[in-house]
């Protein structure tokens, strides 16, 4: 049965737009929110979802009250039951356009995944199929062992430092200006292997249009 990760003090996770200045255990209270608002929508009960995804209805029933972090590898696969990208747990950011055309550098809203190390900010707005992230990795932080796999695709572009991506049995080194894109039904992760430098990543997120 999933533990519930231990929430490092307030301060040592950060974010911007919809998480700016709040602790991790605020910012796992959000994410739980809005996962258990898509998972009512589309009338789907907790033991719907432990059944599809393998997760035991008492861990998500706490991930919903933001009482227990979950990895990414979680947020995705739950996500892509509920036929919605990573975007749609970012919620809104305040101030921004409400056309959803031009989102500002200080609209942008965040998603920090303390127990990753990773933060993602959205650089786009809507509930359309295609979502653009500028992500920073953490000093040897990452997705861990287990592979992500979920519907869509994606695409990115490293910025700053580098990223270890690894594609099934695919695993290469990726320095700034180099980029790269896979089907996302394909079992990948990546970490930063620099115990010193941030990683920055322009990353791109393609996923079928949400299932109603």
């Amino acid at each position: 049965m999933k533990q519930a990760a231990k929430r490092p003090r307030n301060g040592q996770a950060g974010g911007q737009g919809s998480q700016q200045g709040r602790g991790p255990v605020a910012a796992d209270l959000a994410v739980g929110q809005r996962l258990r608002g898509l998972r009512q929508a589309r009338g789907l009960s907790l033991k719907a979802v432990a059944a599809a995804t393998g997760l035991s209805i008492g861990y998500l029933s706490q991930v919903e009250r933001g009482l227990s972090s979950p990895s990414l590898r979680v947020l995705t696969q739950v996500a892509d039951l509920l036929g919605v990208g990573l975007g749609a747990l970012f919620g809104s950011a305040e101030g921004a356009a409400a056309d959803g055309i031009v989102t500002r550098a200080g609209e942008r809203a965040a998603l920090t995944l303390w127990r990753a190390g990773i933060t993602k900010q959205l650089l786009t707005q809507g509930d359309g199929t295609l979502s653009l992230f500028l992500m920073q990795l953490a000093p040897a932080s990452g997705t861990g062992d287990e592979a992500l796999v979920h519907d869509g695709e994606e695409a990115g572009l490293v910025m700053e430092g580098a990223l270890v991506l690894t594609v099934e049995d695919t695993t290469a080194e990726l320095g700034p200006g180099d980029s790269f894109r896979f089907a996302s039904r394909r079992p990948h992760r990546y970490r930063n292997p620099s115990a010193e430098r941030s990683t920055l990543v322009l990353w791109v997120n393609a996923v079928p249009r949400a299932r109603e």
